[in-house]
């Protein structure tokens, strides 16, 4: 009768501890024939207990750790929070005005000679495209360009709330009216792919929405379901994405930009300057602060070897970057 006593106890822990009756029963079968001998009431309450413990372990969920970045990111990926869930458009240089777009992308917030800087009209359509680029020319800019919703230059000026609010100004600051936010680099994240574009100009709609761009307020509502990002053609077809999608993005320092076809043309791309021997605190003044605490290179021009006109679909380097 006390055997049998015992052996409720044990069945009423096992199944304390989410296992089955008949496997604990099995494992303390096991226990016996490899001991070969009967159990005191103390050995078997023991037992017991250990084996109630051990399937209380297998049932909580293994500790996740968190690894650093990829160093080929370098340093400043993780300086700037992620904008969850924004409603991005496409647009492109050279786009004419229409209902939604009122004004014509010949010409950007900081650059009135947009479109023959660029090299021509950045055709968003998919059969004058080609790995990323206009069919018709080499573009003389970088491709790969996006706008966001402010602008810290206004008449001329500088705008007073820009010292408080841009968290690179007083590192990039030279002088009153000159713009701390053309060429900065952003992440933007889709469907599992992640791509880098250099901030050329100022929308979707608004240039004063500095709380959103910079701080934790959502994008206002729109003609376009409440956009908060405009991306190139180039960007677009990195991502796959169709019009009004959604997407995640961030600002990241350059040192932090991995190796992709955003590297590879333009006159204002940080790492063709880095190319080319260029200063950039000259030629890419908003790019040229070093991260504090670098050590070595802190920023190395595209490792990549293969121009993207010389492969079918360009250079396909995404880090999943989440």
């Amino acid at each position: 009768m006390a055997r049998r006593f015992h052996f409720l106890i044990f069945a009423f822990l096992a199944l304390f501890a989410g296992i089955s009756l008949c496997g604990v029963a099995a494992s303390a079968a096991d226990e016996k024939d490899k001991s070969s001998s009967t159990y005191s009431e103390k050995e078997f309450e023991a037992m017991a207990l250990k084996l109630r413990q051990k399937a209380i372990e297998s049932t909580r969920v293994p500790r996740v750790e968190t690894k650093a970045p990829p160093s080929s990111l370098g340093q400043g990926f993780n300086r700037y929070p992620w904008k969850r869930d924004v409603v991005t458009t496409v647009f492109w240089i050279g786009e004419r005005p229409t209902a939604h777009n009122p004004v014509p992308n010949n010409k950007s917030t900081w650059d009135a000679n947009w479109a023959r800087n660029f090299g021509g009209y950045d055709n968003p359509s998919p059969s004058a495209r080609q790995n990323f680029l206009p069919k018709a020319f080499t573009p003389r800019q970088n491709p790969f360009y996006c706008a966001l919703p402010y602008n810290d230059v206004t008449r001329g000026s500088t705008k007073q709330d820009a010292r408080r609010i841009i968290p690179w100004f007083k590192d990039v600051f030279i002088k009153p009216g000159q713009s701390v936010l053309k060429g900065r680099w952003i992440a933007i994240h889709h469907g599992g792919r992640t791509c880098f574009a250099q901030w050329e100009d100022c929308g979707p709609f608004r240039t004063d929405h500095s709380s959103y761009v910079f701080g934790p307020d959502r994008p206002r509502p729109n003609l376009n379901h409440g956009a908060g990002l405009d991306i190139s053609p180039a960007t677009r077809d990195y991502l796959g994405l169709d019009q009004n999608q959604i997407c995640d993005w961030k600002f990241v320092d350059a040192a932090a930009v991995p190796d992709g076809p955003w590297k590879n043309y333009g006159a204002n791309n940080t790492f063709c300057l880095l190319r080319q021997g260029k200063d950039l605190k000259i030629y890419d003044p908003n790019n040229a602060h070093r991260p504090p605490s670098g050590s070595g290179s802190w920023l190395k021009p595209s490792l990549m070897g293969t121009p993207l006109k010389t492969s079918p679909v360009g250079a396909r380097v995404s880090p999943q970057l989440k």
